[in-house]
Order: structure tokens, then sequence, then C-alpha cells
């Protein structure tokens, strides 16, 4: 019984040394379905649940660039407390703006309607809707107005979020400072 052991310990290590092993291409908790969708799964891997580097200092948070669009920093946003999409950093932005994929996901529904300008076009009328929170590691806002901006493929993370923030772009993270104006991170 001792040498049958033995050997399928011996057969299973071989067969496990030749074993090819990918790296995770997108960082979190998360499963992507038959079709290609990601679900997030942060209540189940609570360590995962926020993939944004942790505060080094009072009144300041780090979040990591995963990648820039166009110059533009990618970060990792969480929406109501549980689901993280990336956003695009829109310096330029008064307000955060989503994806109809995002506002399907989060349950957003439309309360009206916001005239938009933007560099190239003005007076556009676009969705508007709500999310119970929008957080980028410890900073948080509650109670965001959201614009659903149909041609976009990531979302725009504007100034209702971190305009009490002082912004610092570094090359590998973005700092939010709290003002000193007396500010608090919650709203």
């Amino acid at each position: 019984m001792r040498k049958l052991l033995t050997a399928l310990i011996y057969l299973t290590g071989i067969s496990l040394a030749g074993t090819a092993v990918m790296a995770q291409e997108y960082e979190g908790c998360f499963l992507i379905d038959k079709k290609g969708n990601v679900l997030q799964l942060t209540k189940l891997c609570p360590n995962n649940a926020r993939p944004v580097v942790p505060t080094t200092a009072p009144g300041m948070v780090q979040a990591r660039i995963k990648r820039r669009d166009g110059g533009t920093p990618v970060i990792d946003v969480v929406f109501n407390g549980n689901q993280t999409f990336e956003m695009l950093l829109d310096t330029g932005a008064t307000g955060t703006a989503i994806t109809p994929k995002m506002a399907q996901a989060l349950g957003v529904r439309q309360e009206g309607v916001m005239r938009v300008d933007t560099a190239s076009d003005t007076g556009l009328i676009f969705p508007l809707g709500r999310v119970a929170s929008i957080q980028v590691g410890a900073a948080i806002v509650k109670n965001v107005p959201v614009t659903i901006l149909p041609k976009l493929e990531i979302g725009l993370l504007g100034q209702n979020f971190f305009g009490r923030y002082e912004l610092t772009i570094k090359k590998d993270v973005v700092e939010f400072r709290e003002q000193s104006s007396g500010g608090t991170a919650q709203k």
C-alpha cells in the first residue's frame, strides 16, 4: 500500500510539474461568463474587494493607475460599496458619466435629463440617474448624480467626486488629498 501511495504521489508530481499557469489578466475578484461579461464577486473575496493602493498619509488616498487611455489615467472605482469599474479620471468633466452597461449593472434609474456641453458639441441631452456612493480607497461621496452617456466605452470620473480633493497625477498613482478648507471625505 505504501509503495502504491508513493507511486501515485510521484506520478501526480510529474503531471503537475509541466502544467502551465497563466497570470490573471485583471485584478480583483470576478468571474467572466461565457458571453464575456465580467461579474464582480467582491462579496465572496473581501481581501480583493477594492484593488486600490491603501491610504499612505492622513487625508490622502492613492489609486493605482491601471493604464492610460490617450494619456488619461484609468483607475478602479467602487460604486455602491460593492461593484468595481474602471474609470477615466476626467479632470475636465464637471460630473461623473457612466456607460449604459454600468447603469444596468448598478440598477441606475433615470431621474431626468441633463444638458451636457462637450469639447465638440453643446446642448446635448442625456439621461440623468443617481448612485448611492462612489469610492476610491477611503475617499467616498454619497448620493451622486451620474449622467448615462450611450456612446461611452468606459466611465468618466468627474469633479462631483474629486472636487473636494487636491489631485496629484504621478507615473503610477493618483493621489487624492483632502483640501485644507476643512472639508471631509464624506458627503
